[in-house]
């Protein structure tokens, strides 16, 4: 997925957009299955413990230019802006926090976080620094404003109910304006796709995210379907003043 795949050349640039696009196509590869590390089903489980090539990857500044080279590959999923897709097939990464970025990829590849359309790719990764490069530039990308949104006939309601939610319990973590807290890798919100973080969260509630924060699963566990789509509209609504695209652009800006 990143800088060595690429600089490979335009051949085999084309044979990695092609696996991906078979990929999103729901074509299974023959690749070795991604290996099981245990995550939050364990006693033992310890949310971002320290160690491995997260830490390692964490510690080195990534060169922006450097991942933009790197990225070219994970645009044909993520497109080039970073946008995802709005039907939240794909997350939203443009202005993405480096910590929650290099952490989500290395729990992956550990086998922590399970992904199987995206484990093939990350386990082409073999060097911390192509981590740290590939994040910095996708944190540099301005946040999409054409995103997946809520658009129910009871839009106005359950954004208001999810406002609601949200002001109570996830505000502290995640911010005002969906802004998150990098040092503590708690991701940015603003500008992700409804249908994603509607995925995400009923998959942390039931305990299918592995790698979840536990004091996320605590907060969330009550929480009904409805409630979590109300929550999830709200959270699609969110805007980053300063962090957004202009609405008129086309393509992704730097920051």
């Amino acid at each position: 997925m990143f800088r060595t795949t690429f600089r490979k050349g335009k051949s085999n640039m084309k044979a990695s957009l092609l696996l991906i696009g078979l990929l999103s196509a729901g074509v299974a590869l023959a690749a070795p299955p991604a290996p099981k590390t245990q995550g939050i089903e364990g006693k033992d489980y310890k949310w971002n413990a320290e160690g491995g090539e997260k830490s390692e990857a964490l510690k080195l500044k990534g060169d922006k230019k450097r991942g933009e080279e790197a990225y070219e590959v994970c645009g044909a999923c993520h497109l080039p802006s970073g946008a995802g897709r709005p039907d939240g097939t794909f997350p939203q990464l443009a202005g993405q926090h480096t910590t929650v970025l290099i952490k989500q990829m290395a729990d992956i590849r550990a086998g922590l976080r399970d992904n199987p359309t995206m484990y093939p790719f990350a386990a082409t990764l073999t060097d911390p620094q192509e981590l740290a490069d590939a994040a910095a530039y996708i944190e540099s990308l301005c946040i999409p404003v054409d995103h997946g949104k809520y658009e129910g006939a009871d839009a106005a309601i359950k954004i208001a109910q999810g406002k609601e939610l949200y002001e109570k319990q996830c505000l502290d973590c995640h911010g005002k304006t969906g802004e998150g807290q990098k040092d503590k890798f708690y991701p940015v919100i603003a500008g992700q796709h409804y249908k994603y973080l509607l995925r995400q969260m009923t998959e942390i509630r039931d305990g299918h995210r592995r790698n979840a924060n536990p004091d996320m699963v605590k907060v969330i566990k009550p929480y009904t379907n409805d409630q979590l789509v109300a929550i999830s509209a709200y959270q699609s609504s969110l805007v980053m003043p300063g962090s957004m695209c202009k609405p008129k652009a086309g393509a992704a800006k730097k920051k």
